[in-house]
């Protein structure tokens, strides 16, 4: 009998991909965390998913309040959606579901970084601007020394 050290797995089944560019948006290990979990659970067809924040939050070692920070974050850095949903009980009852998290394209993430870092670069070129005309007003407006 022939020991096989490593077992064979379905590439498509047991494995699922994480996008490179991920690691360039500066985002926490938190929020690739969850991110990950979130790709993980996704229907490959129509990219959406609806684990609740206890089951992420099981699964990456977080509280549930840390998972719902980091899936707000994720929303806001357009790297997925989220919508709510609701459930009918057996007793009739409507209730609220989990959300329904669509993880959208990442060039639509990527795209909207670079906005944001260029946002943030044009607010910092007017500030220094600025400071460097209040430091020539200041020159020549400067009382000389008695």
């Amino acid at each position: 009998m022939k020991y096989n050290r490593y077992p064979k797995r379905d590439a498509l089944k047991d494995y699922f991909p994480v996008p490179n560019e991920i690691f360039c948006l500066g985002l926490s290990s938190g929020e690739i965390a969850v991110y990950a979990y979130l790709l993980r659970c996704e229907n490959r067809k129509t990219f959406q998913c609806h684990p609740s924040y206890k089951t992420i939050g099981n699964a990456v070692g977080m509280s549930k309040n840390t998972v719902k920070k980091y899936v707000d974050s994720l929303i806001e850095k357009q790297l997925i959606t989220a919508e709510p949903t609701s459930v009918i009980t057996q007793k009739g009852e409507k209730r609220n579901g989990n959300l329904r998290y669509t993880i959208r394209p990442i060039e639509d993430a990527v795209e909207y970084h670079y906005e944001q870092q260029m946002i943030r670069l044009e607010s910092e070129m007017r500030c220094q601007s600025a400071l460097k005309k209040l430091a020539e007003f200041d020159r020549k407006h400067e009382k000389p020394a008695v």
